[in-house]
């Protein structure tokens, strides 16, 4: 059997497990194990050592914990519910006000933490029974937590993109850079489709009432405003000295971590019971992702020693003939397939190495690239049937959001993510000009 055979049956055999609901790193790892133990014995574990040697040894990676507590800590500490108020009051007049307050929300939580499940967990808590108060449609109230919600991998400090600066090799600072202006032209593209469809019609999302309006003093509304300080305050403290070379990132994700304390301190909320929650959840988090990748990168030493990456750019480019704009095509075309059925770091670890050296040989910008998987990990989120989100959505929503529900309100945001994707292919200086800029590279 040659060395392509065995590489298609290593991923089709992964492919079937994780189809069949096995945990995504026992099925790494199971395939991994087996084929280096019977392609070169008891030394192919080595290969997996080494590979996980290397990953004991980027320090980058002990961000992962540090923005995943800062998350909790802004959703158990209730700070997210200050900033709530202040969107509600400020943007509750407009045409679909409160759901545009929604994506504002998401904004600047994304910029507080790395993941998209501190987004889900505070949009479902705090957003969603205040747009089901004021009668705003399941499927408008739906698609929007989730499409917000997955900003939080785009929107530095992305977790996703520390992890794909691992595979890539190119720096942490570069990729979270080049996602800040696709992140806010993501959002904006949200708001302008909600603002759009719901003066189209109305009854999707009534707005407040002229008494209401009328409740709200001018006092009030500038005191809410400076909840909105907050999160610049946060990622202030975090960017201004990383970008500046005062500290390094993994310092910057503890800066993040000790300004959010302080201010959940402030405020009178960082008791006991936060700082449990927190905890516990970050630990969680951290170990489910560190097993993954230690499971991927034993899985990629043995699909890079059997020169699978170099198989799929020979068959790309020599065998189809096709040209590096086809091929990239092709690529983002697949991972939008897989996110079917795939999360996204199963995504990243088992395909985004080999797609990263086939990008790299075709002379493709490695930064611009990860911006372009991190959206086509966005879309994956909210794609049936085993969409990230919509899973995530149905355990945190009321009985009546039932998954049809779920699915259906989903199509026109993904729709949006994937007119996002096409206008960075495009026109990539909107990923590729923040990091050249600031940093001159």
């Amino acid at each position: 059997m040659d060395y392509n055979t065995i590489a298609l049956l290593m991923f089709s055999t992964l492919l079937l497990m994780m189809l069949t609901g096995q945990r995504v790193f026992g099925a790494i790892g199971i395939v991994a194990t087996v084929a280096a133990l019977t392609l070169w014995g008891p030394g192919g574990t080595d290969m997996g050592f080494s590979a996980v040697m290397k990953l004991m040894k980027w320090t980058p990676l002990l961000t992962l914990p540090m923005f995943v507590f800062m998350g909790y800590v802004m959703s158990e500490s209730r700070l997210a519910e200050d900033l709530y108020r202040m969107f509600h009051v400020w943007f509750g007049p407009l045409p679909g006000g409160l759901a545009v307050g929604t994506i504002l929300l998401m904004v600047l939580i994304s910029a507080m933490n790395g993941l998209s499940v501190a987004g889900m967990a505070i949009g479902a808590t705090i957003a969603l029974p205040e747009l089901m108060r004021r009668h705003y449609d399941k499927l408008m109230i739906s698609g929007v937590i989730q499409a917000g919600s997955s900003l939080g991998i785009l929107i530095p400090p992305s977790v996703v993109l520390v992890l794909f600066a691992l595979i890539a090799r190119q720096p942490v600072s570069n990729l979270w850079l080049a996602g800040v202006f696709p992140g806010l032209l993501m959002a904006a593209l949200f708001i302008v489709y909600i603002m759009v469809r719901t003066w189209l019609n109305p009854s999707l999302a009534p707005r407040m009432t002229a008494e209401e309006r009328a409740a709200i003093t001018r006092a009030e509304k500038y005191r809410l405003l400076r909840a909105g300080l907050l999160p610049v305050f946060i990622f202030a403290a975090m960017m201004v000295p990383f970008l500046n070379g005062w500290a390094s990132l993994t310092e910057t994700s503890v800066i993040g971590v000790a300004a959010t304390v302080l201010v959940a301190a402030l405020k009178g909320r960082l008791d006991r019971h936060v700082f449990e929650v927190a905890t516990k959840q970050t630990l969680m988090i951290t170990v489910m992702f560190m097993m993954i990748i230690t499971a991927a990168l034993s899985f990629g030493a043995v699909f890079d020693g059997l020169g699978a990456g170099r198989a799929i750019q020979t068959f790309f480019t020599s065998d189809l003939g096709l040209a590096p704009w086809q091929i990239l095509v092709l690529m983002q075309a697949s991972f939008l397939i897989m996110g079917m059925f795939l999360d996204d770091t199963a995504m990243l670890v088992i395909v985004a190495p080999v797609y990263v050296s086939l990008a790299r040989a075709l002379g493709f910008d490695l930064v611009w690239y990860g911006i372009l998987y991190t959206i086509t990990c966005q879309i994956a989120y909210l794609t049936p049937p085993f969409g990230y989100n919509l899973f995530l959505m149905k355990a945190l929503a009321p009985p009546e959001f039932t998954l049809p529900v779920i699915y259906r309100s989903v199509f026109p945001f993904v729709l949006v993510m994937m007119l996002t994707l096409v206008l960075i292919m495009v026109f990539p200086q909107i990923a590729l000009w923040l990091p050249q800029t600031v940093l001159g590279r």
